[in-house]
């Protein structure tokens, strides 16, 4: 009796699911790594909305972020003012201190007044550190009363315990030293998620501070003088990026050229975190490879969205 061997037909099945894998592979290696490089010693992308963390490269080691750490300083300025504990338009006077502190500046003298949302704007798109100053004295009493409400917003926010607060400024300690009200007793370290991750609480929480972030100058009507913005990704500016308004850059040459930055588009945002990059231009070019990437594979047309589409449609 002649026994007739059924023919297989599972050859096809076996090639479906081997390209199924090899797709999915692809997909996933370019989602976690990106053909990009950074340069910086870390960084950060992140969605605002979700709070998703889309690419990092050490983002959890604590580092100095010089005058990124102001949005602390930003942060509890809108608290108080949203609060009503403060007003806009109420004076603020410049100590010896904030008169003479050291690196970007308004220019104050000891004793001089200018309006609270002129020191905070001052703050926002120059990084002056003398309007920082002032705004820490005049809302905490001192600037080390300030520092610990900086550490507390900190903890209420849920940063990690490898950021610490040391000042309002983000300067060295060395740089802080001569002036005896000066909190100056240990550095500012932060990581490069938590800042992305104080940028986003920003961001979502008084989203107004994005009505300063976006200007390019401030005009000071009482010192007959213009501050420009520091930010170079803002539309005009040396790195424009489409759709980019704000957030806040930083160097000391301890923490290198470091910069937080935020964009939108077509309803879509993301916060980057460069921190330690070799020069001012370098920090931009970083965090424009990360929007790009961003914007990309989420609500773009790179490959990698492709792949993605490709993986889930293939049974």
């Amino acid at each position: 009796m002649r026994v007739v061997k059924k023919k297989r037909k599972k050859k096809p099945v076996i090639l479906l699911t081997l390209l199924f894998v090899v797709v999915l592979a692809v997909s996933v290696t370019l989602v976690r790594f990106p053909m990009f490089k950074i340069d910086a010693s870390a960084a950060v992308l992140m969605d605002v909305k979700t709070g998703k963390v889309y690419y990092e490269h050490n983002a959890s080691a604590a580092l100095p972020p010089a005058s990124m750490s102001k949005m602390m300083t930003e942060l509890l300025v809108l608290k108080n003012v949203n609060e009503g504990h403060n007003s806009w338009d109420e004076p603020v006077t410049a100590s010896r201190y904030a008169a003479q502190v050291t690196g970007a500046k308004i220019g104050l003298r000891s004793g001089e007044t200018l309006p609270l949302r002129t020191m905070f704007e001052a703050m926002v798109i120059h990084s002056a550190n003398d309007a920082a100053i002032a705004l820490a004295e005049h809302i905490g009493g001192n600037e080390e009363a300030f520092v610990e409400q900086m550490n507390a917003m900190a903890d209420h926010i849920g940063l990690s315990s490898h950021s610490v607060f040391a000042n309002a400024t983000g300067l060295s300690s060395a740089d802080l030293q001569a002036f005896k009200s000066a909190s100056s007793d240990g550095e500012t370290e932060m990581t490069a998620k938590d800042l992305a991750k104080m940028a986003r609480y920003l961001i979502r929480t008084y989203p107004e501070i994005l009505k300063t972030t976006e200007k390019t100058d401030l005009y000071i009507p009482e010192k007959q003088l213009t501050l420009h913005t520091t930010n170079s990704m803002l539309p005009g500016e040396a790195f424009s990026y489409s759709g980019n308004d704000g957030f806040k850059t930083g160097y000391t040459q301890r923490a290198g050229y470091c910069f937080t930055g935020t964009t939108e588009r077509n309803g879509k945002r993301f916060i980057a975190v460069v921190m330690g990059a070799s020069n001012t231009g370098k920090r931009f070019e970083d965090a424009a490879k990360m929007f790009n990437y961003g914007f990309d594979n989420n609500g773009g047309t790179g490959m990698g969205r492709w792949l993605n589409r490709a993986a889930l449609t293939i049974r």
